[in-house]
């Protein structure tokens, strides 16, 4: 399970004194316990995995938004940090599909679906965020749909 991995390296990366990794992994630690809570109160609960790989999504997309802001507003010490923040992150989420990849897997729904025009975007989204969510970057994978679909 990903969630014993991340409990095993914060032991690890405390052991060799790693100051910035440790950090990275007991904030990834904390936002899993937040959500943990979040849950409690829910009748259904996901798998594990899913929910630490939905929590480490979310946290890599955050960390390459500040990062472009950083980058942007000239804070590069800042946009340091936070890349040094998603390579640890990135180490935890399954390896991502690639640009060729995720126009396959868009083609395949779509033909799936027969999806033929934009109005069918909402049902293509949602096909593709329950087979490949966690593998694949959604804000590009839009973009690719729209074009598939146009």
């Amino acid at each position: 399970m990903i969630r014993d991995t991340i409990k095993t390296e914060t032991i690890a990366a405390m052991k060799a004194g790693d100051k910035d990794r440790t950090a990275t992994l007991r904030l990834i630690g904390a936002k899993i316990k937040d959500r943990d809570i979040e849950l409690r109160t829910t009748d259904a609960k996901p798998e594990d995995d899913a929910l630490v790989t939905d929590v480490l999504v979310k946290m890599a997309k955050q960390r390459r938004e500040s990062i472009t802001m950083y980058d942007d507003g000239g804070r590069t010490e800042l946009a340091d940090q936070e890349r040094r923040e998603l390579a640890v992150i990135e180490e935890f989420l399954p390896k991502q599909m690639s640009e060729e990849e995720t126009r396959a897997a868009i083609a395949a729904i779509k033909a799936d679906l027969g999806a033929d025009g934009m109005k069918d975007m909402g049902r293509v989204m949602g096909a593709l965020k329950e087979k490949h969510g966690a593998s694949l970057d959604m804000s590009r994978a839009s973009g690719w749909v729209k074009e598939a679909l146009s």
